[in-house]
């Protein structure tokens, strides 16, 4: 995940894809409820064009970016929803045009920004790789909420393996966020592609370990789905089901998570 460009072109084509899904909708389709309560599809583009340009902020003006982090995170509860207000009111060839030249700033501005350059975030600063990474993330995950929103199915990609490279590095930042001890000890992780491959993290003999399919590790650790419907997913070990239970790929305060028989089902992180 070291190469910022192949990272990058990913993050476009999942942008795309996302994009297709809107682009031809009926403006009062833009109203239809996803399940993040109280959000709409309009709210999800919105929310997706905002936090753009606060990768934007981060990525050209860092001192900046922390000033306006700082203000956020002093309402660290409601600031996502702050963040997005008036979007019901906001034709939505506007919120559209308004995503898609943010996303294309923010990809052209990360291009330009050194490999290794460390750039401020909500959560731990990240490489320029990470930044694309954490994107990539949030455009699937809400992606996600809209294509729930719209009934349709989407097929999984290999770009899932961004979204379970992040969920296995961010365990110790779920731990952290949950104010709980670190396990002493690394896990293994192995997910089955939608290839068919295996994709694997941590020491191949560990004793804490994690299987199953990416599509529903991704789900899990984006919170889209409940672990009591996260069936394919087993956890050999304490601390790894307990993972399992707070993993949140996310920057920023635990979410919510999802409730019992929502599979699949989106949020506001």
């Amino acid at each position: 995940m070291s190469d910022p460009g192949a990272v990058l072109a990913d993050l476009r084509d999942e942008s795309d894809e996302l994009d297709a899904l809107v682009a031809g909708l009926p403006a009062a389709r833009w109203a239809d409820p996803t399940p993040a309560e109280g959000w709409t599809i309009a709210h999800q583009i919105a929310h997706l064009a905002w936090t753009d340009r606060q990768a934007l902020l981060a990525a050209t003006d860092p001192d900046g970016f922390q000033q306006a982090a700082q203000k956020a995170l002093a309402s660290p509860l409601t600031f996502v929803d702050e963040g997005v207000e008036g979007a019901d009111r906001t034709p939505p060839a506007e919120l559209l045009a308004d995503w898609r030249a943010g996303r294309e700033a923010l990809l052209r501005a990360l291009l330009e920004r050194p490999a290794g350059e460390k750039l401020p975030w909500y959560g731990p600063p990240m490489s320029v790789a990470s930044m694309a990474t954490a994107r990539l993330m949030e455009t699937w995950a809400h992606g996600q909420d809209v294509a729930d929103a719209l009934g349709v199915t989407r097929i999984p990609t290999a770009r899932l393996r961004h979204v379970a490279h992040i969920g296995v590095r961010t365990r110790n930042f779920a731990y952290a966020t949950h104010q709980l001890a670190l396990p002493n000890l690394e896990f293994r992780v192995e997910l089955r592609a939608p290839d068919g491959t295996v994709w694997a993290y941590g020491p191949a003999d560990a004793a804490q370990r994690v299987t199953g399919d990416a599509l529903e590790f991704c789900l899990l650790v984006t919170q889209r789905v409940h672990r009591d419907d996260a069936l394919s997913l087993r956890a050999e070990g304490a601390d790894a089901e307990r993972w399992l239970g707070i993993a949140q790929a996310f920057a920023g305060p635990p979410g919510k998570g999802r409730q019992p028989g929502t599979a699949g089902r989106g949020g506001r992180a």
